[in-house]
């Protein structure tokens, strides 16, 4: 009981609450945004690989940009460098609004090339978003203590908006066109730039000792490189994902295998989300009075038998559920592995930490989209489903047999590590 109501106590801090909101219109933009690009492009195309070729075009700028990102943020001001991060993002997609939303008259290869430029400029942005996102945070909250509940509350509100902004996309589009779709990731960014505009919190002191960017950036890596629990947590992560991300193959799905399309897409990319967000809101409310790597690698084998169920599916509502069922699963990871980076890493290194966590989260999501367009272009789409949710049980299965000593890391309910 006091664990619960000292999880719902972290809401009353009002920069904590903003960030917060913040988050969930931001994710449900570019969530929205995710679906209206895929939906466009294989709309255009009908062709696999240009889907995963999205992921890789939002990739290489994004891990490029992250290189430095880190180093930008420890050295500079978190909140100024969040607030241009979202501007960016809002520019953005108002331009792509104007161009693939029908208000110029151009063909359709201009608008798949525009797409990709877009596409390409959101990475830029979000190399340095999440870095800014997790220092900002640790400026809110500093206690150790508040980061499990600090966890749970933001993964909820991604979850929120990543139900959201699919599921009301994917509707918009086929009742209304693209330009309505558009509008709904515009209005949402602008939503968010507003309310991190809001945030009130004093400039980092930082050390007097200066360091050059490559300095820094090797100082980065080599806190990540020497603290084998945070690199597994990271690698666990990028590697499970990478292999096992379905979510870039959706269209395909939605219209060669289960025929629904663009909002049975909607609902589909909605669905891990879905049932995501009843676990995020559920860890919120009563937080799990301890967090082990055990737990972690169980959850993770469990999104991918999920996955390879998805992919043999062919009922629209069974697809459904198995995308749930894996949205709950990567919910706990999410909340563990956000919870462990934040508590061992210092709040000087935490945007170099967080840029390095980046790269590895783009990697495994945007690359794992191109890896996930191969594999269907090269073995057909149930095949390349399938054998990436095998693959994620083989990372489980080396990380747990080459990592004892994350293999033992337990986290209790006061913040401590054991």
């Amino acid at each position: 009981m006091t664990s619960n109501r000292f999880s719902l106590s972290i809401l009353r801090i009002r920069n904590f609450r903003l960030l917060v909101l913040t988050r969930v219109f931001t994710i449900m933009a570019m969530q929205a945004q995710a679906v209206v690009v895929g939906w466009q492009i294989y709309s255009l195309t009908k062709s696999p690989l240009l889907l995963g070729l999205v992921g890789l075009s939002e990739a290489v700028p994004g891990i490029l940009c992250s290189l430095l990102a880190g180093h930008v943020v420890d050295v500079g001001h978190p909140h100024r460098i969040y607030k241009i991060c979202i501007a960016l993002l809002m520019i953005n997609t108002l331009g792509m609004l104007v161009i693939a939303g029908g208000l110029l008259p151009l063909a359709d290869n201009t608008i798949v090339i525009s797409l990709f430029v877009g596409v390409f400029v959101s990475g830029i942005a979000r190399g340095f978003l999440s870095p800014s996102v997790a220092t900002l945070r640790a400026q809110i909250l500093p206690l150790p203590s508040q980061q499990a509940a600090a966890s749970a509350w933001l993964t909820s509100g991604f979850q929120v908006s990543a139900v959201g902004g699919p599921a009301v996309a994917g509707l918009v589009y086929g009742g209304y066109g693209a330009l309505a779709a558009w509008i709904l990731p515009a209005c949402s960014l602008l939503l968010a730039w507003v309310l991190a505009l809001a945030i009130k919190v004093d400039r980092p002191v930082r050390s007097a000792r200066r360091e050059s960017a490559g300095q820094s950036i090797r100082a980065g890596w080599a806190f990540i490189v020497s603290n084998p629990v945070l690199l597994s947590v990271m690698a666990l992560d990028m590697f499970a994902v990478l292999f096992g991300g379905a979510v870039a193959m959706l269209p395909a799905y939605a219209d060669q295998v289960l025929h629904v399309g663009s909002e049975g897409l909607g609902a589909l990319r909605a669905a891990p989300a879905m049932g995501a967000v009843v676990t995020a809101v559920t860890l919120a409310l009563r937080p799990l009075p301890r967090m082990s790597a055990k737990t972690l690698l169980l959850v993770v084998a469990g999104f991918g038998l999920c996955i390879i169920g998805f992919g043999l599916s062919q009922w629209f509502y069974l697809s459904m559920a198995l995308l749930a069922l894996s949205g709950a699963f990567d919910c706990v990871s999410m909340v563990i592995r956000s919870t462990l980076v934040q508590l061992l890493t210092p709040p000087a290194m935490m945007g170099r930490v967080q840029s390095v966590s980046t790269m590895f989260v783009i990697s495994s999501n945007e690359i794992g989209a191109f890896e996930s367009g191969m594999a269907a272009q090269l073995m057909g789409l149930v095949p390349s489903v399938v054998a990436g949710g095998v693959a994620t049980l083989l990372v489980v299965a080396a990380t747990a047999t080459l990592s004892p000593k994350f293999r033992r890391t337990v986290v209790q309910s006061d913040g401590s590590i054991t």
